[in-house]
This record gives structure tokens, C-alpha cells and sequence, in this order.
């Protein structure tokens, strides 16, 4: 069922008491897909859970296996624990549209307005305003009320990437040259409260590579000088060591060559010809490796608690969500 904006008190300093999760990362580095495991690790604690995302990628419904999202929130996976996982794929001029008609009355108006394009014309040229319009949806389900309960016990929000997410969160910075006073400023201020809540964490996914890992520093510094929260870094797709430290050292100094590869292929009826492609894959796994512990040790300069997630293949499905969460309830949750 669809649950619209409700009109926001002038009085905007509201305790939010719901744990907001926001979880940012460079594309590439599986953002998505922690988040996700994110909000089943919290259902498999028993709790009702509401995952967002504001990209309009659909990656939540991929991950899910379920149709694509709307602009509502809906049930889409029950947890191990007693919990529910719901999603919401927050469409900025859907919220466009609500808001306007909650503040203004607009009615079929604002549909008209919709036609001649003129509600995507007003969010492309005012970004700050598409970000209050997203971020404040998640606002109102995180301050909402089913009696004297929160209707959610967490929110996840799957938010932009590292390089923007500092903007995103920080609306207060975004809206200042295009609405001093109103509705617009007033919703502004009651989100930055919630970002900025002990109840809110950012999270930083990464991946150990130079350029990842380069970013997640830089965002960190900026969400620090934002006085956002910074929560856990999440290492993801990190690869196991598939060489013993004997075999590893054997091959670094060359004691383990093409003729003994070779010989000990022959014993076992493989073509002995596969030594060199076989020695080159292990020196690579060792470069690979190494750079993987190089980049750990940047990352530990951040201060933040670090996480890391393994490498499950190539397609991520419900049983491999299941085990990413089971490492981030043990972690993240734990912590928080």
C-alpha cells in the first residue's frame, strides 16, 4: 500500500528513533548488494525493515527476484528470524508530485504539470531540491508511526555513490541558495536532523583496489567535514588465498618452476604443456594478493571499523545473501 508524504511540523526538531543505514560505495563495489544483505541481516534479527533505493536502477527487484519496484512500499522477503524486508524505489518526481499536492493542492494540476514535462525540468535544474525530495521520503517513513511503534525498526538506503554522497546527505548545504524560508527549507532542516542523528550511520563499501579504496578515503574526510556519521567500511569481494605460504614462497623465489610442475602433472595423467599457463595463474593470484594486503593497510589509516566480505561468484542469489548477512549481523549490527 502506498504510504505519502505527511505535512511536516514547523517545528522541525523530531527525535528519530528508527536506525537509518545508509549505505554508499564506487560503482562497481557491489553497493547494492550490501545493502541488501544489510536489510536481511536486520530481518533475520526479527525486525521490519524498509530497503530504498533512489538510482532508478531497480537493483533491489534483481536481487530479490521480484517484479520491479513501484513507487510504494511493498513486502519483498521475509527473514530467517521473524523479520520482513521491504523495498521502496523512490522516484523523485513521484515525490515531486505528492509534495506539491500536500503543500499546494494541486490535484490534477500537478498531473498536468507532469505531462508538459515542466516536474522533470524542475528537478534536473534544481538537484539540491531532487535530493530533499528523495532523501525526505525516507524521512517520513523513518518518523512514522503505527500507534505508539515506529512503523519500521531499521530503514537501508541504498544510496548514490562515494563521490556524491556527501552532497546528497547534506541538504541543508544544497537547498540554502534556492530556499531560504517555506516548506522547502523547513523540510531541508528536518532531514538534516535525521542524517545527522546518532541513530544514522553511513556505510562505505569498497573493494581492495587503488582507486575504490582512494574514494572511500576521500569520502569519509568529506562526510567528517559534513559532520555526517560515518559507520563501518565494508570490504567486498575480497578474494581467499587459494597458496599455502610454503607454495607461495616456493614460487617467489623459483624453486617451484616448469619442470617441476610439469613432472608433477605427468604423475597424475595432465598434459605437462599446462606448467606455464598453471605457474602464471599463481603468480598472478600472489600480485593479486599482495595488492589486496597493500590496500588493506591504506584503508586501516582511515580509523573507521573495517568488514570484510568474501567473493561468492559471479551471480549473487538469496543463498548468497543469506551468508553476507549472517558476516555483517556478526559485524555491523553488532557494533551499531
Amino acid at each position: 500500500m502506498r504510504r505519502p508524504y505527511r505535512r511536516i511540523s514547523r517545528v522541525y526538531a523530531v527525535t528519530i528513533a528508527t536506525p537509518l543505514h545508509v549505505v554508499t560505495g564506487k560503482g562497481g563495489t557491489g553497493k547494492t548488494t550490501v545493502a541488501a544483505a544489510l536489510a536481511t541481516a536486520l530481518a533475520q534479527s526479527g525486525q521490519r525493515v524498509l530497503l530504498c533505493e533512489v538510482e532508478g536502477r531497480q537493483g533491489i527487484a534483481q536481487l530479490f527476484d521480484v517484479p520491479p519496484l513501484p513507487y510504494e512500499e511493498r513486502k519483498i522477503a521475509m527473514g530467517l528470524g521473524g523479520g520482513d524486508v521491504y523495498a521502496l524505489a523512490v522516484d523523485a518526481e513521484s515525490a515531486l508530485l505528492e509534495y506539491l499536492q500536500m503543500y499546494y493542492r494541486l490535484g490534477r494540476a500537478g498531473k498536468a504539470l507532469d505531462r508538459f514535462g515542466i516536474i522533470d525540468f524542475a528537478t534536473t535544474i534544481a538537484p539540491g531540491v531532487r535530493d530533499v525530495l528523495l532523501t525526505g521520503k525516507v524521512y517520513e517513513a523513518a518518523k512514522r508511526r503505527e500507534g505508539k511503534d515506529f512503523s519500521y525498526d531499521a530503514i537501508v538506503l541504498d544510496a548514490p555513490p562515494t563521490g556524491r554522497i556527501a552532497r546528497f546527505l547534506n541538504v541543508n548545504e544544497e537547498v540554502a541558495g534556492l530556499a531560504k524560508v517555506g516548506p522547502v527549507r523547513r523540510q531541508a532542516n528536518s532531514i538534516m536532523e535525521m542524517m545527522r542523528s546518532s541513530s544514522t550511520r553511513v556505510h562505505l563499501v569498497t573493494v581492495l583496489e587503488e582507486m575504490p579504496v582512494q574514494e572511500t578515503l576521500d569520502g569519509i574526510a568529506e562526510l567528517k567535514d559534513t559532520r555526517l556519521p560515518v559507520g563501518h567500511v565494508i570490504v567486498n569481494l575480497v578474494r581467499g588465498a587459494l597458496i599455502g605460504a610454503e607454495t607461495a614462497e616456493a614460487l617467489e623465489s623459483g624453486r617451484l618452476g616448469r619442470k617441476q610442475v610439469a613432472a608433477a602433472l605427468s604423475k597424475v595423467a595432465v598434459d605437462p604443456a599446462a606448467a606455464d599457463d598453471l605457474i602464471a595463474t599463481g603468480h598472478a593470484h600472489l600480485q593479486r594478493q599482495a595488492l589486496q594486503e597493500s590496500q588493506r593497510e591504506v584503508l586501516a589509516t582511515s580509523g573507521q571499523p573495517t568488514v570484510e566480505l568474501p567473493l561468492l561468484g559471479d551471480a549473487i542469489d538469496q543463498g548468497a545473501l543469506f551468508e553476507l548477512a549472517e558476516i555483517l549481523r556478526d559485524s555491523v549490527l553488532e557494533d551499531a
